[in-house]
């Protein structure tokens, strides 16, 4: 027996639900690439995207995941044999570099932890030691889905600064554009990268790379620059050549749709509806993990992000079974653990397209489900969390 009939909750940290409105956008006969609407279109959009990173610099759109947008940033201000820099915080500002090294870049991994944020200071103390200025640049996710961690970017640049070092800073922001703030420009980020599946509400396909001058000077001289990649070509008044080939027009269109619904809705409301949210989630998890059997992986709570909360099972429970059992039973899918966590805790994603009752929905059946399957809980996690709605969203 399940109560699964109805529209399935998708719970995991990317891809994420894509609106109906964008659906219906992608549903149209392709149109003519070379002429006015579709140019008029790629213009808009790489216009929105650096509004979206609060930057003025220039914006690239890929057709790819955000591995590629990774590839792309690399490629276009590294040469083979530059050293690097990454933050450690979880796994995929270590993936970024791991795809670094592959290209022929000398990568240093700055030791960090699982569970926890990178502290600026440590960065201020290893770029002071670089003497000899050998890094180039410094790669760090604001927000990591593996952990739950969210960095604070403006404070590791400021690091950066203060130790006297001309590093480029390059942010992953894929889970965490359009759903938290994000000040490029005024961070100081050189390179930044997003993809499209997660806080921009697109099905997967499209990736962004935001660039500022400092990093278009150092690109001159890129020694891995590939004719896909390259930000130089992709910056002539060719349409073609902006997608390097055919542009993948229906993502287009639901990208153009997804960012009208993202500014309809303002983007400071959007980031207040993502933290109030996430907040609702964590004070369920609080009330849960008074039953030692989880808890929360980021130990420190202002360093657990506001669209993935990764949870930790203990005491020999299984999250597999958890999953399972809210997916077959239920309808709601939430995300497994990945990287070290692989098989040790569960995600449940609050991003992009969502809303109190989908929150509310899946906080309710992991509940059901903690009950069903005798998990040891603190009793009540998700009245705390419709508590806490009640109190922040007033009439």
């Amino acid at each position: 027996m399940s109560v699964r009939a109805g529209r399935e909750f998708l719970a995991i940290p990317g891809p994420t639900n894509v609106p109906d409105e964008v659906l219906r956008a992608m549903h149209r006969p392709a149109v003519d690439i070379y002429t006015g609407p579709l140019v008029a279109l790629t213009d808009s959009l790489l216009r929105d995207i650096a509004r979206v990173f609060n930057t003025q610099g220039r914006t690239y759109i890929y057709i790819a995941n955000g591995h590629g947008a990774w590839e792309a940033a690399l490629t276009n201000v590294l040469s083979k044999g530059d050293r690097i820099l990454v933050l450690e915080s979880g796994r995929f500002a270590i993936g970024w570099g791991e795809a670094a090294r592959r290209m022929g870049v000398e990568v240093e991994v700055l030791k960090g932890d699982m569970r926890r944020a990178v502290r600026p200071a440590e960065v201020e103390a290893r770029l002071k030691a670089d003497k000899g200025g050998t890094i180039k640049a410094v790669l760090v996710a604001q927000i990591d889905t593996a952990s739950g961690v969210v960095n604070d970017i403006e404070a590791i640049g400021q690091a950066m600064r203060a130790a006297g070092h001309d590093a480029l800073l390059m942010v992953d922001t894929v889970a965490s554009l359009g759903c938290m703030p994000f000040d490029m420009d005024a961070w100081r980020v050189d390179v930044a990268m997003s993809g499209s599946q997660k806080g921009l509400m697109t099905p997967p396909g499209l990736s962004f790379v935001a660039a500022n001058n400092r990093a278009r000077e150092v690109h001159k001289k890129a020694g891995l620059r590939t004719p896909y990649w390259d930000w130089t070509d992709r910056e002539g008044d060719v349409h073609y050549q902006k997608y390097a080939g055919t542009p993948p027009e229906h993502l287009l269109f639901g990208l153009r749709q997804a960012l009208d619904l993202l500014f309809e809705e303002g983007l400071e409301n959007a980031f207040r509806r993502h933290s109030l949210l996430a907040e609702a989630v964590r004070r369920a998890i609080g009330i849960w993990a008074e039953g030692q059997a989880m808890g929360f992986n980021i130990i420190e709570p202002n360093e657990r992000c506001n669209t993935v909360t990764t949870v930790l099972m203990n005491g020999g429970h299984d999250p597999e079974a958890l999953r399972t059992y809210c997916s077959q039973k239920c309808g709601v899918v939430l995300g497994q653990g990945i990287g070290e966590l692989s098989g040790k805790g569960i995600r449940i994603a609050h991003m992009g397209h969502v809303n109190a009752p989908m929150v509310l929905g899946t906080l309710g059946v992991v509940e059901v489900g903690l009950s069903a399957l005798g998990i040891p809980h603190g009793k009540g996690g998700t009245q705390a969390a419709i508590e806490w709605l009640g109190e922040q969203v007033k009439a």
